[in-house]
């Protein structure tokens, strides 16, 4: 029966997310929701975190709606989805970030896990494109480096207070090593030093 929602959650976001593919790049988008529901499963999240890791940007980025998750998958799957969505997509970039950051500092733990995992797999792709394709991954963002940089210090400075014990402490010391790998800025004369 639990195999059955998960099996569930995965074709809805592949329908859902049909289509869309990640900035500037040609992987599909699912890829991504796909990633942060293994990164809750491997960390031994319930099931419906799990199933809600699964659908977190369905509400935000498809035209599902509340009420088919909710049908299909129940009110906790639905209330997390939506928690986890910003409110106003016609809102700047700077408000929909700060209300993120404010949200996640009075969220429940499936939430802060839900919201680890995303933020993990996103840094860890920004990551991977740096690699591939050097500086000019920041022009496929809304915002640029500096921005990007100081929404995700302000993502792992929430977390630090937040979370306390794991799985969520294993997610927020891989996401600070990422940020750290990905914004840390090289010296320029490391002879000089």
């Amino acid at each position: 029966m639990m195999d059955d929602i998960l099996f569930d959650a995965i074709e809805v976001a592949v329908h859902a997310h049909r289509g869309q593919f990640r900035k500037g790049t040609k992987i599909p988008y699912v890829f991504h929701p796909l990633n942060v529901g293994r990164i809750l499963h491997e960390c031994g999240c319930s099931v419906l975190v799990v199933v809600a890791g699964i659908l977190h940007d369905t509400l935000e980025d498809t035209p599902i709606a509340f009420e088919d998750i909710q049908t299909r998958f129940g009110e906790e799957v639905a209330n997390l989805v939506s928690l986890l969505s910003e409110p106003d997509k016609t809102d700047t970039w700077e408000h929909r970030k700060e209300h993120t950051l404010r949200s996640l500092e009075s969220a429940s733990e499936e939430v802060l896990l839900i919201a680890l995992a995303d933020k993990l797999d996103n840094i860890q792709s920004i990551y991977r494109a740096l690699e591939r394709d050097g500086e000019v991954v920041w022009s496929r963002f809304n915002r640029p480096k500096k921005a990007q940089a100081w929404y995700y210090q302000k993502l792992v400075d929430v977390f630090r207070r937040r979370v306390s014990k794991k799985p969520g402490l294993s997610l927020y010391e891989a996401l600070q090593a990422g940020v750290e790998q990905v914004f840390h800025e090289p010296d320029p004369n490391p002879d000089l030093a």
